[in-house]
């Protein structure tokens, strides 16, 4: 991947539904070329899909809340355990496996305070094998971009 793949991929980060001529224009390439680019970025997996960027209050869900987790033990079958319940868990929308105190750092995202104890009470602890679960609210945004920084 070149610094030109890198600015289209910019492009795309920033307004993935810009026109192939458009996206030509910002980076300055002709559409041809760039389209071939576009198409080989999507067939090696460096362009994994597209996804719209959806207001979580006018969707329904306006808190969202970062959970850190620490298993009992790292075992292979404890581990493999927690993490195949939790990516069948959709109120999970990231989780991060961690250095540091806590094991996993998961971001999820619910209607209110009643919806976060039942996903704790009748999701997280039924997993098992889980020693310690922190939670921090979100309750204000500074900066959410999905536009990775230049490299250049």
């Amino acid at each position: 991947m070149d610094a030109k793949d890198r600015q289209i991929l910019r492009a795309l980060q920033r307004n993935a539904r810009a026109t192939n001529l458009e996206i030509a224009a910002e980076v300055n390439l002709s559409p041809s070329p760039c389209l071939r680019r576009i198409r080989l970025l999507e067939e090696s997996g460096a362009i994994q899909g597209y996804r719209a960027m959806v207001d979580a209050r006018a969707y329904g869900l306006p808190v969202t809340v970062f959970i850190r987790i620490r298993l009992e033990n790292h075992g292979a079958e404890t581990v493999r355990h927690f993490e195949t319940r939790v990516r069948a868990l959709e109120q999970v929308l990231e989780c991060h496996l961690m250095t540091g105190p806590a094991d996993y750092l998961l971001r999820v995202m619910v209607a209110g305070l009643d919806d976060y104890e039942d996903f704790i009470r009748n999701r997280v602890h039924s997993i098992g094998g889980i020693s310690s679960i922190d939670s921090s609210f979100v309750y204000g945004t500074i900066k959410n971009t999905g536009v990775f920084p230049p490299l250049d």
